[in-house]
């Protein structure tokens, strides 16, 4: 895989790079971003592509070109919304649809959900205006949230009769069993104030160029640690979400991933680069984001 493939053919979302930073901007702004099976197809294609393409895959700084591979993924939106939620047109066929056809209409849309949530690099999410129904499911499964004065976001699917249950598993992971609960029954929007306090978003820019600034400040700060860390690090926590295993298992099994880290050659660049006094191989070159 390398930096130099052809970036994959959109219309509804658009993807850039920018040296170890990838950013995919949703761009269907004639319908505040709703999601249809072609952006969500789109969408999941992208965070494919850019999941192949990441240090965290290939476990390699750059590919044989010595192009860098990514370490941080940007979401964001033209237009005053982040993202409406399901496409109303898409909404309304599911009525007419079979039981087989509404599940992989589900399929489709955890693919999406599960890719970002699982993405190998650090994830950023810039959040102006609403965030609804599958736009929530989308702001759940990003590692790092900003929002701005106007953000407003909902599990809104009940208001329609129906269940946030695609979405459920990333924002009970994000909000906890409580909050979820309350939040998917009352299915009513909060502000920004409110997502804030219960952990739907991690920060509040005063202004969407501020939050955008924000997402900058975010990705340098990331692009300091050890990108295969960085990695391990979501994978840790996944692993932890679904462990089945006893007590004594689990701190063997941490004991292992400490083993496996320490020994690894990022673990030794990083102490030698400490011991030493300089930059570890993976820091950012100066003037580079």
């Amino acid at each position: 895989m390398l930096m130099a493939d052809d970036t994959p053919e959109t219309e509804l979302c658009s993807l850039e790079i920018d040296g170890p930073m990838a950013t995919i901007s949703l761009t269907r702004t004639d319908v505040h971003n709703a999601l249809n099976v072609q952006l969500i197809r789109e969408l999941t294609y992208l965070l494919e592509w850019t999941s192949l393409r990441s240090v965290g895959e290939r476990s390699e700084l750059v590919d044989k070109n010595g192009s860098k591979y990514l370490r941080t993924l940007l979401l964001r939106s033209d237009g005053r919304h982040f993202c409406a939620g399901a496409d109303i047109n898409m909404m309304r066929e599911g009525g007419s649809k079979s039981p087989e056809e509404n599940r992989a209409d589900a399929e489709r849309l955890d693919s999406l959900f599960h890719g970002l949530w699982s993405h190998p690099c650090f994830t950023i999410a810039c959040v102006q205006g609403v965030a609804l129904g599958g736009g929530a499911g989308l702001v759940a499964c990003v590692d790092h949230v900003i929002g701005e004065p106007r953000t407003q976001i909902a599990l809104s699917e009940a208001k329609l009769g129906i269940s946030a249950a695609v979405i459920g598993p990333y924002v009970h992971r994000r909000l906890g069993s409580a909050q979820f609960r309350r939040l998917a029954m009352l299915a009513s929007r909060i502000d920004a104030e409110e997502a804030l306090r219960v952990g739907f978003i991690d920060e509040i820019a005063d202004s969407t160029e501020s939050m955008h600034n924000s997402a900058d400040s975010v990705a340098a700060d990331v692009l300091t640690s050890g990108p295969m860390s960085v990695t391990s690090a979501k994978r840790m926590v996944a692993e932890l979400d679904r462990w089945a295993g006893d007590d004594e298992s689990l701190r063997l099994w941490t004991l292992d991933l400490t083993r496996r880290m320490r020994g690894s050659s990022e673990g030794q660049e990083g102490l030698s680069a400490f011991l030493e006094g300089r930059k570890p191989a993976w820091s950012p070159e100066d003037g580079e984001v």
